[in-house]
């Protein structure tokens, strides 16, 4: 598996990137959401998943891991398959999509191309329990009675930082201890993390 690959942006389209790794050019499909982070780039990273197929090995590039999360995460609903999942992130945010479905908005979901009610409503019921209970581990690891991680998250969330990258920081502030208990503290170390 290829976690990342990280080095010169020989060619950046909407929907595909070559990326020069020490001489290695690579071919990685991307989603709009990514394509907006680094099309003014002319090096970075990016977050990867090798899809294998019985024709073919494509691989897929994300700028932010929660990115990569959602899309593991639609992978595993039955009927949707890697192009699918990618044009769902390309027409959402991944907090957005986390948010269509905890709150069951199956409409919201149809509004993607290639995305019809049934697929919509599978979606849904496959991922909602998942990702209420991601959603309820952060929250009780960062609320559990102390409101600095709390407010930390608001900010984070008010920066424009996706809500799963956001949390995914905390937690790593929290189960390393790296922060003092001051609000200040914490959304700095948290940034260091994302």
């Amino acid at each position: 598996m290829i976690a990342y690959l990280k080095g010169q942006f020989s060619l950046i389209t909407p929907t595909y990137v070559h990326l020069d790794v020490q001489g290695v050019g690579y071919e990685v499909f991307i989603s709009l959401n990514t394509y907006g982070a680094i099309q003014e780039k002319k090096q970075g990273q990016l977050f990867t998943y090798l899809h294998i197929r019985e024709d073919a090995h494509i691989l897929y590039g994300f700028a932010e891991p929660a990115e990569k999360e959602m899309f593991l995460l639609l992978l595993g609903v039955n009927g949707v398959g890697a192009s699918t999942a990618r044009m769902v992130l390309s027409s959402m945010k991944p907090d957005e999509i986390s948010r269509s479905i905890i709150q069951g908005n199956a409409r919201q979901l149809e509004a993607v191309k290639g995305i019809g009610k049934k697929t919509a409503e599978r979606i849904i019921l496959e991922l909602k329990d998942k990702l209420t209970r991601q959603s309820l581990e952060v929250n009780n690891s960062v609320s559990s009675g102390n409101t600095a991680e709390q407010d930390a998250l608001n900010a984070l969330l008010a920066l424009g930082i996706a809500r799963p990258a956001a949390e995914m920081a905390l937690r790593k502030v929290l189960s390393g201890n790296q922060q003092s208990g001051k609000v200040e503290d914490i959304i700095k170390s948290a940034l260091k993390n994302l």
